[in-house]
């Protein structure tokens, strides 16, 4: 997501306050959002799957999603 992107959100966000969005606009800011939520999203799932608990004895176990098989 550029920043071009999250400043056409915020702009969409002040003027529908203040003033309301054409259709057009309200579609627009419906699909902006939409494409942060999923960048947002792949983000953190990326930095997840790079995420180890290290054990009290020194053991270090990958995060798992939930419901995954953790015996590999």
């Amino acid at each position: 997501m550029t920043q071009e992107k999250i400043d056409r959100i915020n702009f969409l966000a002040r003027k529908q306050k203040a003033e309301g969005l054409t259709e057009e606009e309200k579609q627009e800011q419906f699909i902006l959002r939409r494409e942060y939520i999923e960048s947002y999203k792949a983000s953190l799932i990326a930095q997840l799957d790079n995420t180890y608990i290290v054990e009290p004895d020194g053991t270090k176990r990958k995060v798992t999603r939930k419901g995954e098989n953790t015996t590999n």
